[in-house]
């Protein structure tokens, strides 16, 4: 029972506003004692004539209901209050029905979009989680969600660690030493920017090899197939660390050509032109976005050279009804620029794309600087958490045996990194701080997890018999309150899938762990009166249910036990 879709019927049914208007306009009210919806009369006063007030006080006489207990005219405001037992009942016992959409899409989600030239970092790692828990998220309303990637891996940037381990690897390999294969190419990306100080023309050295690349020189391709692989099996290491999957892989080595055609089409057909230099461009000026280069004057292709071509393949590939590419905010321009020139293009899928940006995320001694050798590389960071997380857990449980130190440092430094992560808006750059990720008792994914253990702990003391709920007996202002936040639980995972927005679910989840808290301090909840108690214990299971759910989203285990 939608209440606040029963009420907007009545309301309609006594006017003349359309129906989704009045479900429009119709609001929670910030106080309980006004009410649990109010309908504000102010478009009305032009039409019927008469003060808002009035037209208030109008409609509180018509609008009776079984469910409603009480309507009262406040000011310019109609408030209604739900019959309790009927309200508390109604949230309770629909928590766990399905979510209905009227269309489920299929949905593209590409994540994370690495380079070969060196292993995952940080940005990658909340790309990738913005990836699976905005997955999750989606699959959960019924969306079919197709994940894939598409791996840089080729350009001037590749060329730069290839020309370095030309110079200077003397056929050492990740097994010679002892490196995972993305970390070893890595080095040689970090090599060239350092002996590019003292050696200028290593850049044009290194431009130079992609024209050789693009050429099909053998033994550019060698060195190029080579560092390829070693970077690819590392990603997959890391991929399976974090619970990245990928139903496809693009490669930009297998569009660029084709994407090439596009272009020299698209100058044959007067969509694009040369500038001064010989390279073609789009010229959208007209749009705000400038002249973009397309094709370079020697030939070679950029980013959006195979970008384009790797937008065309995706829809033929699956006709999807929308493409979410997740990337970094630098390069919302770029996007931009993308879906205008696939509209120029007549592409059918140019409306269907989403750029989904996010921002820096920086440590406490600042930005990292992949050239620079100071990058902060996703595995060790999830590594030196689940460090962390042992010794918070070893503190608190010293009988604890190692396999159980380990799963638990496990699950509580992923619940760290995910929630801390995730609970900040895609778009906001942050700082990330391991020690507060990890508290039990602030703002985190471990404070969340001891709350659902919390309840469990709960359930174990005392039997709940859900056959003979008495929901009158839920009055107190705090039961209350948590009743109302669970009712909002569905609008939030809408909210969240309209929006991509997992932040919504991870705040959402701690305002509720916060309640539930601050319920169970102030309230016995394993009493004599066993009436009340199995109300109570009914009252619990659905926010135990609301945080296992809530966390599976964002990819985060609810422990029974911390």
């Amino acid at each position: 029972m939608n209440f606040k879709e029963l009420i907007s019927k009545k309301i309609s049914d006594h006017t003349n506003l359309d129906e989704c208007k009045v479900f429009e306009l119709l609001e929670v009210p910030p106080k309980p004692e006004l009410g649990d919806f109010a309908f504000p009369c102010f478009l009305l006063a032009k039409e019927l004539k008469k003060s808002p007030a009035e037209i208030a006080t109008d409609l509180t006489s018509k609008i009776k209901e079984n469910f409603i207990e009480k309507v009262e005219a406040k000011g310019p405001y109609v408030n209604f209050w739900i019959k309790k037992e009927i309200l508390v009942k109604n949230v309770l016992e629909s928590l766990e029905e399905n979510i209905v959409l009227d269309k489920k899409d299929k949905i593209l989600l590409e994540s994370p979009g690495p380079n070969t030239n060196k292993p995952l970092h940080l940005g990658h790692l909340r790309n990738m989680l913005l990836g699976v828990s905005n997955k999750k998220i989606l699959n959960y309303l019924g969306h079919e969600v197709i994940p894939v990637d598409v791996v840089n891996d080729r350009g001037i940037h590749i060329c730069k660690s290839m020309l370095a381990y030309k110079l200077f690897g003397n056929n050492e390999t990740p097994e010679s030493s002892g490196m995972k294969g993305d970390y070893f190419v890595g080095k040689y990306y970090v090599k060239f920017a350092e002996e590019v100080k003292n050696n200028p023309e290593l850049e044009d050295q290194a431009k130079e090899m992609l024209k050789l690349w693009e050429e099909g020189d053998e033994e550019t391709l060698d060195i190029w197939k080579k560092m390829r692989d070693w970077c690819l099996a590392g990603f997959k290491e890391s991929f399976k660390n974090f619970d990245v999957v990928h139903e496809k892989s693009y490669y930009e080595s297998e569009t660029y050509k084709a994407g090439k055609e596009i272009i020299l089409n698209g100058l044959e057909n007067g969509l694009f032109e040369k500038d001064e230099d010989g390279a073609i461009i789009a010229n959208l000026e007209d749009k705000g976005l400038g002249k973009k280069v397309l094709l370079r004057a020697d030939g070679t292709s950029i980013y959006i050279t195979q970008d384009i071509e790797l937008a065309r393949q995706r829809f033929e590939d699956y006709n999807m009804d929308r493409i979410v590419y997740i990337v970094g905010s630098e390069q919302i321009h770029h996007f931009k620029v993308l879906f205008e020139i696939l509209k120029m293009l007549n592409f059918p899928f140019a409306d269907k794309c989403h750029h989904l940006a996010y921002g820096m995320v920086y440590l406490p001694d600042g930005k990292m600087k992949s050239r620079e050798g100071t990058i902060v590389d996703a595995d060790n960071f999830k590594s030196d958490m689940v460090k962390m997380a042992k010794l918070e857990v070893k503190e608190r449980y010293p009988d604890l045996n190692d396999d159980e130190l380990n799963t638990r440092a496990d699950m509580i430094a992923s619940a760290a990194v995910n929630f801390f992560i995730l609970k900040y808006d895609a778009h906001k750059d942050f700082v990330y701080d391991p020690k507060q990720s990890l508290s039990f008792t602030g703002d985190s994914g471990p404070y969340i997890q001891y709350t659902h253990a919390r309840i469990c702990s709960i359930q174990r003391k005392a039997n709940l018999n859900p056959e003979n709920i008495n929901y009158s007996l839920l009055e107190l202002d705090s039961e209350r309150n948590l009743i109302n936040k669970l009712e909002d639980f569905k609008d939030i995972i809408l909210k969240s899938a309209e929006n991509y927005r997992p932040s919504l679910i991870a705040n959402y989840l701690l305002e509720l762990s916060q309640l539930f808290n601050n319920y169970y301090h102030e309230t016995q909840i394993i009493i004599e009166e066993k009436e009340l108690m199995n109300a109570r214990l009914f009252l619990i299971n659905k926010i135990k249910y609301v945080l296992n759910n809530g966390l599976s989203l964002l990819n985060i285990k609810a422990p029974e036990e911390m």
